[in-house]
């Protein structure tokens, strides 16, 4: 066997790349969703977090008697938005705890949070980090005309908060946001309770008409619905997505491959299969030598890949991660199913290898030393027609030897389908990720700079920046939607009538929002099942004043969705416009007092970037694997149309063709099966990528689409492959051994 791997050793080399390139990209990219959802978990697990979120403006004794008889456990808080006493004024939410059972805040350096600790404060990690602050040091936050100073007792992370979103970025900026734990004790005076943590047994729904029937409050959240499980949710939804597709076409892929390769291999050695049943060798002591043949090497494969997958392409996408996500922990994943997969490879090769000895080994000796039959096929319509003559005898000769060879072709057919799939995939995902940039921030986005009112603004200060700057107010809140027995937070966005922001259709084109309508994005109104016309009944986030509202008209936004109107159709529903921030189309680099921060263009744009960098990691990582495998296939493929080729070749050659156009025969073959799955390969891959961007959440929408740009890249890769490839063994022609490939079948 040592000699037959010495001899054969690219071929087997191929078969244990595939096998590990298959294992590799399926426990790795699986490594890495399973690690996200252990980690997780195990987070959520240890902190006890809060399987739902009551809202009210205030929980007494007797209320919180009343949940408990229905609820396994409760825990009040008061969550107050304040500003620290620091540069830039950064706003920083601080939970004052009753018992701090729910939802713990998980100390990484410092004490353990301490309820009955009314000097301390346990501050958010990474704002600590951003800000330079550590254990011992103090400091101050402001709320409410309150001001209140506190000894930092320890750093931490909050389940509630793996994602924080900043107002006016994607991605959070942590030198500007965060969150605070305190004790009940450290609240300046008489404390009402506004948010109580429960957890329950039941299913939300039952809990939830328990709730009602039980008390008044402003709104529940159950824990699905909360912002950082929301979205992080959609997360490792969408790398689930990629992990149910891609690694499954790299398998199949693998497989097919794999199985023509051991075909080949096992009937390159007729001659020594026949010298072994002569000299007395059993048929099953044969079958297991050839079995070992496959099963070291995709053992091997698959064993190293196995180790590594989980190894190395989760610790590429975490710190990409780690941009915009917050926990203590960033590990890989493991599950069972890794070891079954690997395991499946392995026994697939052996089925493999033990179907392509079988039929040999069937055979008497005598006509196992000979060399294979050439297949034989009949005559088709088309070879009957007069069509027939007048192709070329390329044609001609290819198609009869696919007609001979259909598993052969069929093989080269879905291998080259599969990774012109996944590239398609990989590069639209591409595409369309750059489509939904340009869309949001050329098509709508027309300001340069975007300021964020302070809460304590200075209105003559606000309106000198407003006129210095030829700006332009907006309102941006957080609202609470519920129509057709759903409900979602999203977004509220108010803006006069100003050129700094365009609204558009599906399609693109520019839409205008009339005056006394309320606009709802396209991607929401799908959620809800809604039309124009529909009513929908909303508050914003902190206030209990509900409003009902008609749909006046259906808009499409690439990054938030939510409700577009105008400050006087606002003010029609009963409620105030109160500006949040100022569009301007200069660049603004002053300071003021009433101007919080500045996000500039750019910076949105690049925050965008680090939001999908994850995705593109993963867009990398399958193109880089998709196209390795592309060369082992039409490698293995090519080699393996020699082999079974060997005897017409040398039939020409003595025929009198020449090695060119002899390599000219293999080359419009290989050229051919690659045209075919490239074809097919593109709705395939439209298919997968459609697949991942529909897991890309509630919060984006998109329309997928393929350009002629990406089509013709993955044209080019595919045939550069294929002709590289043909290229590569076709020089065996000029050494073929005509006698031997000439001998002939009695």
């Amino acid at each position: 066997m040592l000699r037959d791997i010495k001899i054969n050793k690219t071929q087997f080399i191929a078969i244990f790349l595939m096998a590990f390139l298959g294992i590799f990209a399926y426990c790795g990219i699986y490594g890495e969703y399973y690690g996200l959802v252990q980690t997780s978990d195990d987070y959520y697990n240890v902190t006890n977090m809060a399987d739902g979120w009551i809202y009210a403006t205030d929980f007494n004794t007797s209320s919180v008697g009343k949940i408990s008889e229905f609820a396994t456990q409760t825990d009040r808080q008061a969550v107050i938005q304040s500003t620290a006493d620091m540069e830039n004024k950064p706003d920083i939410k601080l939970h004052f705890v009753e018992s701090g059972d729910i939802s713990k805040f998980y100390a990484t350096e410092g004490e353990d949070f301490d309820v009955d600790d009314g000097d301390g404060v346990w501050i958010d990690y990474r704002f600590a980090d951003a800000r330079h602050l550590n254990v011992g040091d103090n400091i101050t936050f402001e709320f409410d005309g309150e001001k209140i100073t506190k000894e930092i007792k320890g750093l931490g992370y909050s389940p509630e908060y793996i994602y924080e979103s900043s107002p006016n970025s994607l991605t959070p900026d942590f030198s500007q946001i965060g969150f605070a734990y305190l004790s009940h004790d450290a609240y300046p005076g008489d404390l009402d309770y506004d948010t109580l943590l429960v957890k329950y047994n039941c299913s939300d729904s039952e809990f939830q008409e328990k709730l009602d029937d039980s008390i008044e409050y402003l709104s529940f959240t159950k824990r699905e619905d909360q912002l950082s499980v929301a979205k992080f949710s959609d997360e490792m939804a969408q790398h689930k997505m990629i992990g149910d597709v891609f690694p499954i076409v790299f398998i199949l892929v693998t497989f097919l491959t794999l199985l023509t390769t051991m075909t080949r291999i096992v009937t390159h050695q007729r001659t020594q299969i026949g010298i072994l049943k002569a000299v007395g060798y059993k048929d099953w002591t044969i079958i297991l030598h050839f079995i070992s043949y496959g099963f070291w090497p995709v053992l091997a494969g698959a064993i190293l890949g196995l180790i590594t997958g989980p190894m190395i392409i989760p610790q590429m996408f975490y710190p990409t991660m780690t941009a915009t996500y917050s926990m203590p922990s960033w590990n890989p994943g493991f599950d069972v199913s890794f070891i079954y997969i690997a395991a499946l490879m392995v026994l697939l090769s052996v089925i493999v290898t033990y179907l392509s000895c079988r039929r040999i080994s069937k055979e008497n000796p005598a006509n196992t030393l000979r060399p294979k039959a050439p297949g034989t096929s009949s005559s088709t319509a088309i070879e009957r027609s007069g069509l027939w003559n007048r192709l070329s005898f390329n044609i001609r000769w290819n198609w009869r030897d696919a007609r001979r060879n259909k598993f052969r072709a069929l093989m080269a057919i879905v291998g080259v389908m599969g990774c012109v799939a996944l590239l398609i995939a990989a590069f639209g995902m591409n595409d369309c990720l750059g489509e939904l940039k340009t869309w949001e921030y050329d098509d709508i986005s027309h300001y340069e700079s975007k300021l964020l009112l302070s809460a304590e603004a200075n209105p003559l200060e606000v309106y000198y920046v407003l006129n210095y700057t030829n700006g332009s107010f907006i309102m941006q809140q957080s609202i609470e939607i519920k129509a057709n027995d759903m409900e979602d937070t999203m977004t509220l966005l108010v803006s006069n009538n100003t050129d700094l922001i365009s609204y558009t259709d599906s399609n693109r084109n520019p839409l205008e929002i009339k005056e006394g309508d309320v606009s709802m994005s396209v991607k929401l109104a799908e959620k809800f099942n809604l039309t124009k016309g529909d009513e929908i009944r909303w508050h914003i986030v902190g206030s209990d004043e509900w409003v009902t509202s008609k749909i006046g008209q259906i808009h499409a936004e690439p990054v938030s969705q939510g409700l577009i109107m105008s400050p006087d159709t606002l003010e029609d529903q009963g409620l105030n416009f109160t500006p949040t921030n100022i569009l301007t189309p200069e660049k603004f680099g002053e300071k003021y007092d009433s101007i919080k921060s500045v996000s500039s263009i750019d910076g949105l744009e690049e925050s965008w970037d680090q939001m999908t960098a994850s995705v593109m990691m993963m867009v990398y990582v399958v193109t880089i694997v998709a196209g390795a495998l592309a060369i082992l296939v039409l490698y293995n493929l090519g080699i393996l149309s020699f082999t079974e080729m060997e005897r017409e070749i040398a039939t020409l050659k003595v025929l009198g063709f020449k090695t060119n156009t002899l390599r000219k025969l293999l080359l419009t073959q290989n050229v051919i099966f690659t045209a075919i799955g490239y074809v097919l390969g593109i709705p395939l891959g439209f298919y997968f990528m459609t697949l991942m961007m529909g897991a890309a959440g509630d919060s984006i929408y998109y329309i997928p689409t393929l350009t002629w740009g990406n089509l013709l890249l993955v044209a080019i890769i595919t045939f550069a492959i294929s002709i590289g490839v043909n290229l590569m063994f076709s020089d065996k022609i000029s050494d073929l051994n005509m006698v031997e490939a000439l001998k002939d079948v009695e």
